[in-house]
């Protein structure tokens, strides 16, 4: 089997520095701080196996704010929190450590200015995902979450007010952009917001790239990933077999035995490691 992984696949730099940052904290621990808990407000980033690896280094994953206590190192996620649930952090007594990516909070204040005369937010995301509801917790006035041109089209827009279009980091860039250039016929007071990252978009373009030139592609990262959830979508969208799994243990042999060629990427959430067993376990078919 031949394996064309892509070049931009693991680590991004939003998801390496918030890890860095929990590792800092964890080293840290017992000296600086008093011997409290290394605590994540949720999970720091949506790779199972990463947080398994924490966890068995007794990095606690508290659900809200209200679980830490004085003493406890909170560490923010890298999806970043609501503003309503920082101030209970702050309120709570730990210690805090923002490993929000950088690129997630560039949009949360870029949100927060261009709604702050009173624009209503229209934001291209998945309505449950924490950086989406963080995000929205930054607009100054009304919000609107779609996560499709049919969730848009439903929505009841007034073309005479103000309004500010943004995206979840990790959406599709060509999505966002048709969008735009709907509502632009529509609306005649629209601020657009570039509000997605470049590595996602990066991601994307070589994913489908590479599945342009292969008979099969392999996605690997966490399903609760929504960036890696895109990226399989973006591949299957070339018609070819398309394989979004954890790790390699779930891939099949069978599933590969008509084929010669074979594209590999990964989440920005997925570790090195991962992506090394599946690429090896594609070159042994």
């Amino acid at each position: 089997m031949n394996v064309n992984r892509a070049k931009t696949a693991g680590f991004c730099m939003g998801v390496s520095l918030a890890l860095q940052k929990l590792n800092t904290a964890l080293e840290r621990k017992g000296t600086l701080h008093g011997g409290g808990r290394i605590c994540t407000l949720g999970p720091i980033i949506h790779n199972p196996q990463v947080l398994a690896e924490y966890e068995s280094r007794g990095v606690a994953c508290v659900g809200e704010a209200a679980q830490l206590r004085p003493g406890d190192v909170a560490v923010i996620r890298a999806h970043g929190i609501t503003r309503q649930v920082e101030e209970q952090l702050k309120r709570s007594g730990a210690d805090i450590v923002d490993a929000t990516c950088p690129k997630v909070k560039k949009a949360q204040l870029s949100i927060a200015r261009a709604t702050s005369g009173g624009a209503t937010l229209l934001l291209f995301g998945e309505a449950d995902h924490p950086e989406v509801r963080g995000l929205v917790s930054y607009a100054c006035g009304a919000a609107h979450v779609f996560a499709s041109t049919a969730e848009l089209a439903a929505l009841a827009l007034d073309s005479g007010k103000p309004y500010v279009l943004a995206s979840q980091t990790t959406q599709d860039r060509e999505i966002f952009q048709q969008i735009e250039a709907h509502l632009r016929e529509h609306i005649r007071d629209l601020t657009v917001l570039s509000t997605i990252c470049d590595a996602t978009r990066e991601r994307q373009e070589e994913a489908r790239r590479i599945a342009s030139l292969v008979d099969v592609m392999v996605i690997i990262g966490g399903r609760q990933s929504g960036n890696t959830r895109r990226l399989a979508d973006v591949a299957a969208l070339n018609g070819i077999d398309t394989y979004h799994v954890e790790c390699v243990d779930e891939l099949r042999a069978e599933n590969f035995s008509q084929k010669k060629h074979a594209g590999l990427t990964a989440g920005a959430s997925t570790p090195k490691s991962l992506i090394d067993a599946a690429h090896s376990w594609l070159l042994s078919l």
